[in-house]
Parts: structure tokens; C-alpha cells; sequence
């Protein structure tokens, strides 16, 4: 049993304790954008999004800011330059993020916890060749995710 918990440890796959606190904050001030009315968020996307959004949703999501910075067609450290400079985000990007930060505040309310939706994100459709994590490239995508979880959620098989 020693053997398997050192291997476990040694190749990362225990899961590693994350800071409830801060997520808990991050998550506050996501929802504290108020992103549910399309327009808010047409207009909060049109103004750029701040980086502290993007390294929120990192943080919530479980992501790595690498992915995330890959989902959005940005580089992680283009993010790093902004937050350092105080620059915003362009409008597309921004509005990429913001509606991931609606799919992500979605996904953990239908899967309960940000682990749960990412082994959801990660899992292949039934019969398909893509996982739904493929479709978050575009803002399209996400809402296609988006809708899928809606589907879930009033119980239509997916």
C-alpha cells in the first residue's frame, strides 16, 4: 500500500489541497460581475475584461493559466503583461472569457464542484470524436457547451 500512495505522490496524481478560501473569494468576484444579463455582458466585453478575471476563472476552474490563455488565443504571459501594465483585454478575448465565466459558474452548479465539471469537460460525447473541453476555442463553442449543460440540468440525456 506504501508503494502505491509514493507512486501516487511521485506522479502527481493525488489530488493536490487547494486554498477554499481564496476560491471562494475569486468565485464572489466573478458572480460580483453580474454577468447573467446578456447585455451587461456584451458591454462589459466591448470595455475589456480585466486580467483579474482571466487569473479568477484560472483559479475557480482548476485550470492552468496555460489552458486557459490557449482557450481564449492568447499567450499566459500577454496576460501577465496586462495585469502588470493595467491593460484590459481586447474585445473578443473579453468576451471569450466572460462567457466561459458563465459556462464555468453554470458547470458548478449543475457538477457541484469545479473537479467535477472539468472531468465532465474532459469526457468524450457518447459516440463522438470530441470532448466537450474541445469546443471552448470559440465563443460559439461555449455557448454550445453552455446548452448541453442546460440539457443535463432538465434531465435530456446528452
Amino acid at each position: 500500500m506504501e508503494k502505491i500512495r509514493k507512486f501516487m505522490i511521485d506522479t502527481m496524481i493525488m489530488p493536490v489541497a487547494r486554498d477554499t478560501k481564496k476560491i471562494n473569494q475569486a468565485l464572489k468576484r466573478l458572480q460580483a460581475l453580474g454577468l447573467s444579463d446578456p447585455h451587461l455582458l456584451l458591454d462589459r466585453a466591448r470595455k475589456g475584461a480585466d486580467s483579474a478575471v482571466f487569473y479568477d476563472l484560472a483559479l475557480v476552474g482548476n485550470l492552468t493559466e496555460n489552458l486557459l490563455a490557449s482557450i481564449i488565443n492568447i499567450s499566459a504571459r500577454t496576460i501577465l503583461n496586462y495585469a502588470q501594465q493595467g491593460k484590459k483585454l481586447e474585445p473578443a478575448q473579453s468576451e471569450h472569457l466572460l462567457k466561459l465565466v458563465l459556462l464555468f459558474e453554470l458547470g458548478i452548479t449543475a457538477f457541484g464542484t469545479a473537479d467535477e465539471f472539468n472531468i465532465w469537460l474532459n469526457k468524450k460525447f457518447w459516440n463522438a470524436k470530441d470532448a466537450p473541453m474541445d469546443w471552448l476555442i470559440t465563443p460559439g463553442g461555449v455557448d454550445m457547451v453552455k446548452a448541453q449543460i442546460e440539457q443535463l440540468m432538465e434531465g435530456y440525456p446528452v
